[in-house]
């Protein structure tokens, strides 16, 4: 008899997240001051921008760290999300594949992105704080952020991408039923907007620039600080709960993946996957497995751009970083996908890529929303578009071993649900949807911007 889920009981949820900076030989380096681009060493970033408690976390070298109790109190509305195993997709593509995939859409906000908002908000709350300023793409993290601040009795800014703010209102509205205040980004309310808003009135925007305007928010406001939903060392580590409950569940379901993958943009929810399974490769246990990382083509940090130090965002505000990057000045196409339009790339996750423990891929937009139909045709989920970069890359796994007869387990995080993304396919229904060629030279302009260090 065929079973389709496996379940956890919430006695189950992880109590310690799970750092992989202590199983990499090589981890990255240190981050440069944004102005003088010396290391940040001591400290180790500047004390404004995030919490203190975070900040230790972001550069701790210990393998496992206390989920504290407040924390998985909240988690424990809806963690732990279980894992399907897809026999009905599995068929449908007549592949010997066996395709499995964790479901983060169960979280109140609908993806993973609540498993690091609830602990920034938490310890925010602890640091006695009045609130918290972000940046969102496509808003599935601001709507995290602002679930998690309004559960903690604390403010939310939110800075949300142009171009979302218009594709995604109801993500905008479910902000605001959470006591969020949400403008559009760029805006004429901070330094770096008015700038950008001068330059070209009729801008889509950018990750990078909303984070420009959060941090700026954060710092010229007194009792505010900067919240990130993506890319740093302390989110991508609160995300691991998702891989170290896919690993109990696995077990229960007697396979173990050999094939690992997630979308990334700044790689949040992929490494919350895919980390905790790498951690047998870094050791040596499972030196055959595989992990991907899935963007846009819209944006292919990974896939095109260069592995350098460059500014985390437009304004050059927030601390320099060595990862794959196709330019801090880099304005992405419109794509569906928001949570993808994002220059960089988590430093963790590139220092793997460059090492060899880790591959990359890219999909344009037409292509994954085929897929994303297809699966939903047989599993009954309709996802997020950038989950669906995720799909697209299982497909192609699974029609590889359908061509050499392979049995291969496949294991991919199922991010989010895409219920408020509807336009996107209605767009690919109607055949209006565009795929975006990205010139070279557009990502060559906007390499030249980088800063210059050895």
């Amino acid at each position: 008899m065929k079973q389709y889920k496996y379940l956890l009981q919430e006695k189950d949820l992880p109590t310690h997240w799970y750092n992989i900076l202590a199983d990499m030989k090589n981890p990255p380096p240190f981050y440069r001051h944004p102005a003088t681009l010396e290391e940040m060493v001591n400290p180790p970033m500047p004390p404004p921008v995030f919490p203190m408690a975070l900040i230790e976390q972001e550069f701790s070298k210990e393998r496992y760290i206390e989920i504290p109790d407040k924390v998985r109190d909240v988690l424990k509305l809806w963690r732990p999300s279980p894992i399907y195993r897809a026999h009905r997709w599995e068929a449908a593509l007549d592949t010997p594949a066996k395709i499995y995939y964790k479901w983060e859409g169960v979280s109140p906000p609908g993806s993973h992105k609540p498993n690091t908002a609830v602990a920034q908000a938490y310890y925010a709350k602890e640091e006695g704080l009045e609130g918290l300023a972000t940046e969102t793409g496509a808003g599935q993290w601001g709507s995290a952020l602002c679930f998690a601040t309004q559960l903690f009795g604390l403010k939310c800014k939110v800075f949300m991408v142009t171009i979302s703010y218009h594709q995604k209102p109801y993500r905008r509205i479910l902000m605001e039923t959470w006591g969020g205040e949400v403008v559009p980004s760029p805006s004429s309310e901070t330094h770096a907007g008015r700038a950008i808003l001068a330059k070209d009135p009729e801008t889509s925007g950018s990750l990078g620039i909303s984070i420009s305007e959060a941090i700026e928010y954060a710092v010229t406001h007194d009792g505010w600080k900067y919240s990130l939903g993506s890319v740093v060392n302390f989110v991508l580590l609160h995300q691991t709960v998702i891989g170290q409950e896919a690993r109990m569940q696995m077990e229960m379901a007697g396979d173990y993946p050999d094939i690992v993958i997630g979308c990334a943009g700044g790689g949040s929810n992929a490494a919350g996957l895919i980390f905790p399974f790498l951690k047998d490769k870094l050791d040596g246990t499972r030196p055959d497995l595989r992990a991907i990382f899935v963007e846009s083509t819209a944006c292919p940090s990974m896939t095109r751009g260069i592995y350098a130090y460059d500014w985390g965002d437009t304004a050059k505000t927030g601390p320099v970083a060595k990862m794959h990057t196709v330019g801090h000045g880099f304005i992405p196409a419109p794509v569906h996908a928001g949570g993808l339009r994002y220059h960089g790339m988590a430093p963790s996750i590139c220092a793997l890529l460059d090492q060899g423990q880790a591959e990359a891929r890219a999909y344009h937009q037409n292509a994954i929303l085929g897929v994303a139909v297809n699966f939903a045709q047989s599993e009954g989920i309709v996802v997020a578009p950038e989950t669906a970069h995720a799909i697209q890359a299982t497909y192609d796994e699974a029609m590889a071993c359908k061509e050499s007869g392979e049995a291969k387990v496949i294991l991919f995080n199922c991010s989010g649900h895409g219920h408020f993304d509807l336009a996107a396919y209605d767009a690919f229904h109607r055949h209006d949807l565009p795929d975006y060629e990205l010139e070279q030279i557009k990502i060559e302009q906007a390499l030249a911007e980088l800063p210059q260090i050895p």
